[in-house]
């Protein structure tokens, strides 16, 4: 094992930092057991690896670090000055690496592991405690992150691995995304209580054809639905006010700043009239969506499951 590092070729000082750790990573626990055991041929028995793998794994360790880490008589080994600052760091270094694969691991496990979910602000309040309530009756310890968002986001979030599964409006349709439908849900033209159309119990949408709206922004799946439905009903809403929750909408309706095509409410709120729109038919579909290829832990293929178990009754009553 003797050699002058010295000697040897190194990586360029234009090396991306990636590369080099690409060329180190794989001998790091080699030149922790070595270092920890002082002695080639017991941390060889001790890994399991030949002693000449060893032995070959820490002169391309040195040999590409451009540093001796080690002072060598026979087997025996000692750590240099150098070789005790990078073992700090290496030690540090394998230590994150376990409580990754710790965490990983614990995430995965069928009966506490972890699910990302995602959904609209108009379900948080009922639809999806409810929801959760009844799933983990028979998953006590599964856990959730949760995350409140519009459909786009929430979309991005399932792309880039924030999130699991999300329930969205309108139902995504995308080469990349796997999604169902599961309920839809009757939207309401919501108006002041002293609004000329109050007194009614039902409208057509075209009434309204006049007045001025208050939505969500651009961007957000119920403002798209609201456009869609008033363009079917033959006009382009004025436009007042643009928010991003639509109890803010409500209040903003009940303040008598516009009206509002809107899912029911959770708690009825005074100072408004919710009425039924009998024309265009006024819903929105809900469904769950998650990304196509993309393998399921445990825990997220139970809640999967159970989601889609519950086609036609996902909305509380």
């Amino acid at each position: 094992m003797t050699h002058n590092p010295s000697s040897q070729p190194r990586l360029s000082q234009g090396s991306y930092e990636e590369d080099m750790a690409a060329l180190l990573a794989p001998r790091l626990a080699y030149f922790a057991g070595v270092a920890r055991h002082e002695h080639v041929t017991r941390a060889a028995l001790d890994m399991g690896v030949p002693q000449s793998t060893l032995s070959r794994a820490m002169v391309r360790l040195e040999r590409d670090l451009g540093v001796a880490l080690f002072a060598r008589k026979g087997r025996t080994v000692s750590l240099t000055p150098a070789g005790r600052t990078f073992l700090r760091s290496v030690e540090r270094a394998l230590g994150e690496v376990e409580r990754a694969a710790d965490a990983v691991r614990a995430d995965a496990d069928p009966r506490a592991g972890k699910v990302a979910f995602g959904f609209l602000h108009t379900m948080g309040s009922e639809t999806v405690p409810g929801l959760l309530r009844a799933f983990r009756a028979d998953h006590p310890k599964i856990r959730f992150t949760l995350v409140q968002n519009y459909g786009e986001a929430m979309l991005g979030g399932l792309r880039t691995g924030e999130l699991d599964l999300c329930l969205t409006s309108p139902v995504p349709d995308a080469p990349d995304l796997v999604a169902r439908r599961l309920d839809e849900q009757r939207l309401r033209l919501v108006v002041p209580d002293d609004h000329r159309l109050a007194g009614r119990r039902r409208v057509r949408l075209a009434e309204a054809a006049d007045e001025v709206f208050v939505t969500l922004e651009p961007g957000y799946g119920l403002r798209r639905i609201t456009d869609d439905l008033c363009a079917a009903a033959g006009f382009t809403p004025r436009v007042a006010f643009e928010g991003e929750e639509a109890e803010t909408l409500r209040g903003l309706v009940a303040a008598g700043l516009g009206v509002a095509l809107l899912p029911p409410p959770a708690v009825a709120r005074p100072g408004v009239v919710e009425l039924t729109v009998t024309a265009p038919r006024a819903v929105r579909e809900i469904g769950v969506a998650w990304l196509d290829g993309h393998p399921d832990t445990a825990p997220v293929a139970a809640f999967k499951k159970f989601l889609l178990s519950r086609r036609g009754r996902l909305l509380p009553e």
